[in-house]
């Protein structure tokens, strides 16, 4: 999938003109007028879709192939609303996927579960892409064999617990496979959390998770049936208005499917925003699991571990 990535940016301007709409399958240079038109004419092969600046009502679902999704110039390919199935703006179910540089943006659907890309099969790569003012901002199925990966990117407004299905979070994976969250931003939460894993193994460093304007927020992450691996080097601040203001992370809080001994807590920094007078917790863990939490910067009212039962 990289090397689709690749291939794409080194395409010259040339290639888009070649086409007839904003949507070009870079190994053709054959353009179109719908993202899905351009979706099915990679079909079950490998190809990437070079996406011209503009804000676009379309969606698309991908059922095969590998296909990559790549702005012409980062942060101008808008998708401002569009839904496929009552889901996403991208239902993605082939064999692999990437999105590079896009921007998903109102994305609200009748179960409050919308979401920006919904990951029902294959693996994931996101980079330098914009999640804003959204249900969700990427909804994964339970998959054992799934890894979703998510680079440089910012999730902003995102979340809901008003749906009769239960909360939307700003990302939310099913049961078990794999998280990789680098260099990330989420900020001013509208309600769940900020990330919500089901992973079995988790890697979050280097993120930066802004509460200041959150608004009935819970918790920043939440390994919901607990996860091994890292979380390091991460920025964590609290804001004033909560549905749930008792920990930044957990481990487990509903179920111990996933074995959680040994997950790295380490090196991070948190603190409470100004303003607001309640203690909290770094970690909740439900878990009963040996944890190695160290090397952490916590602010004032803020106690290093809780353990639930």
């Amino acid at each position: 999938m990289k090397k689709l990535i690749l291939a794409a940016a080194l395409l010259s301007a040339s290639a888009y003109a070649q086409g007839s709409g904003p949507f070009t399958v870079a190994e053709t240079g054959r353009g179109f007028f719908r993202l899905q038109d351009a979706v099915n004419a990679i079909g079950g092969g490998d190809g990437t879709i070079r996406i011209a600046p503009g804000t676009y009502k379309d969606c698309a679902i991908v059922s095969g192939g590998r296909v990559a999704f790549a702005a012409v110039t980062a942060g101008t390919a808008i998708f401002d609303g569009g839904t496929c199935e009552g889901k996403a703006t991208l239902v993605l179910r082939g064999r692999d996927a990437a999105v590079d540089g896009l921007v998903f943006r109102n994305i609200a659907v009748p179960d409050r579960n919308g979401a920006g890309i919904r990951l029902e099969k294959g693996n994931l790569t996101v980079t330098g892409t914009a999640f804003r003012d959204s249900e969700q901002g990427i909804l994964t199925v339970d998959d054992p064999a799934q890894v979703l990966t998510v680079r440089r990117s910012t999730f902003s407004g995102l979340g809901t617990c008003e749906g009769a299905g239960g909360c939307a979070h700003g990302l939310y994976t099913g049961t078990g496979g794999t998280l990789e969250l680098t260099n990330n931003r989420f900020e001013r939460g509208r309600g769940g959390h900020y990330a919500k894993a089901r992973a079995r193994q988790v890697t979050i460093v280097d993120n930066s998770f802004d509460d200041t304007q959150g608004k009935a927020t819970n918790y920043m992450i939440d390994l919901s049936s607990g996860a091994a691996g890292r979380i390091a080097g991460n920025e964590f601040v609290m804001g004033k208005d909560k549905e749930n203001h008792s920990a930044f992370i957990t481990v487990a809080p509903e179920a111990r499917t996933n074995p959680s001994a040994g997950l790295v807590i380490t090196g991070n920094r948190a603190s409470l925003a100004p303003g607001v007078t309640w203690p909290s917790n770094f970690v909740a863990d439900w878990s009963h699991e040996p944890l190695k939490i160290s090397g952490n910067q916590l602010g004032k009212g803020i106690t290093l571990l809780d353990v639930r039962n």
